[in-house]
């Protein structure tokens, strides 16, 4: 089965393609302003790339949020828009849970991370182990300290690895709650296509594509925007 998949939820954006979940290529922006906007080329190139064309794609697979309510919208619309007409199905991936199959096959508790910003972070629990990750706590959005205090009180003196571009927020948290932190090689933070399609991929195996109508974002929480309507402008 050959998977496209895309990432843009955050800082950048990447592409890649898998064949039964080998990677086939990969290509990715680290550029905020211009991430989205490269998602499409770096999409064809990733095609290209793997020597096949976008008719042969099986499973279109989007992080499909939490993330940046921009760079959510513009995934899932791109790809509802390449499965649309192609008989293909999508799989829309927890940001979260993406970002935790990054440190695989490392065994611990994986913690997701991003900047959800009003001094929150979006965030879940992961442990992995065997190769797998159990998910032991929803996909949410938090104050930093009380997700720390959260992980202390049910996870007493277990090392924990932070991913995600909100790592900086939840470090001193983290550590002020007595956590132990499991250091990682920045290339494991970021969120990543690759991930994304690996998750993807079980997904549908286990029954959990969609067609391009049913793909919708999830953001956990309504934008600022919609929060200064809701209150007048105030």
């Amino acid at each position: 089965m050959y998977v496209l998949a895309l990432s843009c939820p955050a800082k950048g954006a990447s592409a890649a393609v898998l064949s039964d979940g080998e990677v086939l290529s990969t290509f990715s922006a680290g550029d905020a302003m211009t991430g989205s906007e490269l998602l499409l080329p770096m999409a064809e190139s990733a095609l290209r790339s793997a020597g096949i064309a976008m008719r042969d794609v099986d499973l279109f697979a989007v992080t499909a949020g939490p993330g940046s309510f921009t760079g959510v919208r513009i995934g899932v619309a791109l790809v509802k828009g390449l499965a649309f007409g192609r008989g293909a199905v999508c799989c829309g991936v927890s940001t979260l849970e993406a970002l935790a199959e990054n440190v695989l096959p490392l065994p611990g508790l994986v913690c997701p991370v991003m900047d959800a910003r009003r001094g929150e972070v979006y965030t879940a629990l992961f442990e992995s182990k065997d190769g797998k990750t159990t998910r032991l706590l929803p996909d949410s959005a938090l104050p930093a300290t009380e997700l720390a205090a959260l992980i202390a009180r049910d996870h007493p003196g277990q090392p924990v690895m932070l991913v995600g571009d909100g790592v900086s927020v939840a470090n001193p948290a983290f550590e002020a709650a007595g956590i132990p932190l499991t250091p990682l090689p920045d290339v494991l933070l970021p969120h990543s296509a690759v991930s994304c399609g690996r998750v993807a991929l079980r997904l549908e195996q286990a029954g959990g594509a969609v067609d391009a109508d049913s793909l919708a974002p999830v953001y956990l929480r309504e934008s600022q925007a919609e929060t200064t309507r809701r209150f007048g402008g105030k």
